[in-house]
């Protein structure tokens, strides 16, 4: 069994609409200045275009400020109505991103996961959550650096600030690390190294299932690549979800990006990060990414999948149902890889 139509919708459409608010544990039990004890989980905001940006901030539990050399991560989610945690109203509820943030934070690094703007609790940052690109969405991620440095000042510099993109959003950190003041790394998980035309024809023509409406959507995705857009009414059903008439404009956009290249300009320390039981990006992008990039670590990890939990079994079936386990625990590789590169980067 291959993943179906409706898997692939939920990972490659914009928000549909949804916009819900996801629920956080603020713990606030004291100053982190003043050496009292240290908050575990805060809300956090960003500028956002006419409303806040909001997510959550993630800290060690230990007394007194944050030393200047700790980075703090910021996790950039992947496609859709993806929340702060991870989780989606689509049917996803593995809650990576929170299981990472509390996973890092037992290694004494702090994070920030958040909504993106239009959507949860970034709900009023815009006014229609499908209206944006992937620059727009970069342009959240510089708000969101000088939030965190706000909260989290670094004494004798500025405090370092690594973004780690999930799925489409490997590909929002990679259009906008340049332009992240002193960026000093950045951290890829199961993030495509081609045109978003080329992954979505690829999954598309990999279920057999899907064959009779391979033409439709190959000719569907031609003209989106060319910026022109298609008329989603007269499509199958199995394929409007994908190529529903509000998420076009945001599909044309992300889909004039090529990573390969975003990869090649990089000027930081880069890791690689990729599951071998990945049922939507494959390895073959994670190395192309690796090879493209100056000064990049590739890590590639058995038994991971898209949700970062671990698949002992090649069955789809086995794979997609940890996309709705709300308690399983992340791979422990995840971290491991992404703690030892930051021990790798960072100076002594």
């Amino acid at each position: 069994m291959q993943p179906s139509l409706v898997i692939i919708a939920r990972l490659f459409a914009v928000s549909l609409g949804f916009a819900m608010t996801s629920p956080v544990s603020a713990q606030t039990g004291g100053d982190l200045n003043t050496g009292e004890s240290m908050p575990i989980e805060e809300e956090l905001t960003a500028s956002g275009p006419i409303g806040p940006l909001r997510g959550t901030l993630t800290l060690p539990t230990q007394r007194g400020p944050l030393p200047a050399d700790v980075p703090v991560f910021l996790v950039v989610p992947g496609s859709g109505p993806t929340d702060r945690d991870g989780n989606s109203p689509l049917g996803i509820a593995a809650a990576p991103y929170r299981l990472l943030a509390e996973a890092l934070a037992e290694r004494g690094y702090p994070s920030v996961r958040i909504d993106k703007r239009g959507m949860f609790g970034s709900k009023g940052a815009i006014l229609d959550p499908n209206d944006v690109t992937i620059a727009s969405y970069g342009d959240d991620l510089l708000a969101w650096t000088a939030a965190i440095r706000e909260r989290l000042p670094a004494e004798d510099g500025t405090r370092c600030v690594i973004p780690i993109g999930h799925s489409e959003g490997g590909l929002v950190a990679l259009a906008a690390i340049a332009r992240m003041p002193d960026a000093c790394g950045l951290i890829l998980i199961a993030s495509i190294g081609r045109p978003l035309d080329e992954v979505i024809g690829e999954q598309l023509r990999a279920n057999p299932a899907n064959a009779p409406y391979l033409k439709e959507a190959e000719a569907a995705l031609a003209t989106l690549k060319r910026g022109d857009r298609v008329d989603a009414g007269t499509m199958s059903p199995a394929l409007r979800p994908l190529f529903g008439a509000e998420v076009q404009g945001f599909l044309i956009d992300a889909m004039s990006y090529d990573p390969i290249e975003l990869a090649a300009r990089v000027e930081v320390p880069v890791l690689v990060l990729q599951g071998t039981r990945d049922l939507q990006v494959s390895v073959a992008d994670a190395r192309m990414l690796a090879d493209a990039t100056p000064d990049a670590t590739l890590a590639l990890l058995s038994e991971v999948n898209h949700v970062l939990k671990t698949v002992a079994s090649e069955d789809p079936s086995a794979n997609l149902a940890t996309y709705a386990d709300t308690t399983m625990p992340i791979d422990s590789s995840v971290v491991d890889a992404v703690v030892d590169f930051v021990d790798a980067i960072m100076p002594d």
